[in-house]
């Protein structure tokens, strides 16, 4: 049986949670926790249950069994009035954006202001452009429909959307996929410095190894139903369950480790004091 230690630094914390779907098992009974302020990361093949799980934190499919507990609200026994306080509480960037085609921009990124706040309009554009440029969107992007921007410039505006109610629980599906090298970059630099800047608590589903060697505090592997490890991407890469193996085993996984490896060996040299003259 795996169990999960909690304490009250914990964010997130899932206990037993049993998931199925007609007869088929998604989830065993898994336990874990997230920790407050680290990026924590889902990762697992086709059918592992990384989304299935997400949704079931983010209150939009129930668990079989099991308890989740999200920001200290238990979700299985949460009223009305409770679910809606946490879902101000934290803010979620969809796999595919998720922004309404017939809304600019700026309005997409307003609605939950509009919906949750009594503020004037002027002020929820004026807040609404500052989510913008705080994801590296000039306030003219704000004008645009969604099917006028990029695919980068679409996951900058799904991310200014989560960042709306300025959430301490920031909940991320697939936010590199389908970008180039540089855009997705892009967004490993602003992940970073959405945690160390304002303190939020991140929590990702991603394909993307660069992604995951270069923000990752720690990460859980789903596979047969279960988290078959959790840690950090250098104590994964020493753990030998096969499905951790695989995992980074093949090219790309191989090829991401040898790229953190390099960077971290540049670093170390760029921190060696000056030799002295002899």
């Amino acid at each position: 049986m795996q169990t999960a230690a909690h304490d009250e630094d914990s964010v997130i914390e899932i206990q037993q949670v049993t998931t199925r779907f007609g007869e088929h098992m998604v989830h065993d009974a898994i336990a874990f926790d997230v920790r407050r302020a680290e990026i924590f990361a889902l990762v697992g093949g086709s059918g592992s249950g990384k989304s299935t799980l997400l949704r079931e934190m983010i209150l939009l499919h129930r668990p079989d069994s099991g308890s989740i507990k999200v920001l200290g609200v238990d979700l299985q026994t949460a009223g009305n009035e409770e679910t809606l306080a946490l879902r101000r509480r934290w803010g979620v960037m969809f796999q595919q954006g998720g922004l309404f085609g017939a809304l600019t921009v700026i309005e997409n990124v307003g609605l939950a202001l509009r919906e949750h706040t009594e503020l004037e309009d002027d002020l929820i554009d004026d807040i609404a452009a500052s989510k913008l440029a705080l994801t590296g969107l000039a306030r003219e992007v704000g004008a645009q429909y969604p099917s006028e921007l990029s695919g980068g410039m679409m996951k900058r505006a799904s991310l200014a959307r989560a960042l709306a109610l300025d959430p301490e629980l920031l909940f991320l599906d697939e936010p590199t996929a389908g970008l180039d090298p540089d855009s997705a970059g892009g967004v490993d630099e602003l992940v970073r410095t959405l945690r160390d800047r304002f303190g939020l608590t991140i929590v990702m589903i991603t394909h993307d190894l660069d992604l995951l060697w270069q923000v990752a505090d720690r990460v859980a592997v789903l596979a047969e139903g279960k988290v078959q490890g959790v840690g950090s991407m250098s104590e994964l890469a020493h753990m030998d369950h096969p499905a951790i193996r695989q995992f980074f085993a093949g090219p790309r996984g191989r090829a991401a480790q040898e790229t953190q490896q390099a960077g971290a060996q540049t670093d170390n040299r760029n921190k060696r004091p000056p030799s002295k003259p002899k």
